[in-house]
């Protein structure tokens, strides 16, 4: 079956939550307050669907958010631009299949029209050779290391250059064309009212 890869719905948080805490030590555990911050904020929370089933989950944040993660502040206090990956977790059962591939790849698709960088860490401890290593094949180099003040974790922060970004700069600046396959950014929300959000160069008007 095929992996479908959409924006969470709300009725879905309480589904995608369970997976967070279920990853195991390689993802800090949130709450459902923490989680129903990023369903609100989050200019990106796409979950993936496999044989009609939650099969994960990724959340993306913008460099000029106010996200209050010592990673991401560790990115913005040396790189002007760059689309974060918060975290990304796959179901257990769907390890290895691919979903965390689909993921990436529709992270990158949205992130390349918009920003000239992707960014995330993996922690160090434990042995996190395979995810590491993934990174890695994606295009992913290490660009330092940071201990998190929160958690007491070491983690390797990468970075992969997005070089379709200066071309779509180029040809279409603040303005990218009306097509059906260009992902949309998601619209925050907050107590119940659209929120303020820094204008992006999407060219749909939301």
């Amino acid at each position: 079956m095929s992996i479908v890869v959409r924006d969470v719905r709300e009725h879905e948080l309480d589904s995608v939550l369970a997976l967070n805490n279920a990853a195991g030590p390689a993802i800090l555990p949130l709450d459902a307050a923490r989680l129903r911050h990023f369903f609100d904020t989050a200019e990106y929370f796409r979950v993936a669907e496999r044989d009609g089933t939650l099969a994960g989950f990724l959340i993306g944040i913008g460099a000029r958010s106010d996200h209050d993660s010592s990673n991401f502040r560790w990115f913005r206090e040396r790189y002007p631009d760059f689309f974060y990956i918060d975290r990304i977790v796959v179901a257990s059962r769907r390890r290895g299949g691919g979903v965390g591939r689909a993921f990436y790849a529709d992270a990158q698709s949205y992130a390349e029209l918009r920003y000239p960088q992707l960014a995330c860490e993996v922690f160090l401890e434990g042995g996190n050779d395979p995810a590491l290593l993934f990174h890695g094949s994606f295009g992913f180099r290490e660009v330092g290391q940071h201990v998190m003040e929160e958690a007491g974790v070491r983690a390797a922060m990468l970075m992969k250059p997005l070089c379709s970004y200066a071309w779509v700069r180029e040809t279409y600046g603040d303005a990218l064309p009306e097509a059906s396959w260009l992902t949309r950014p998601r619209v925050p929300v907050q107590h119940g009212q659209l929120a303020a959000q820094a204008p992006r160069p999407t060219g749909t008007g939301l």
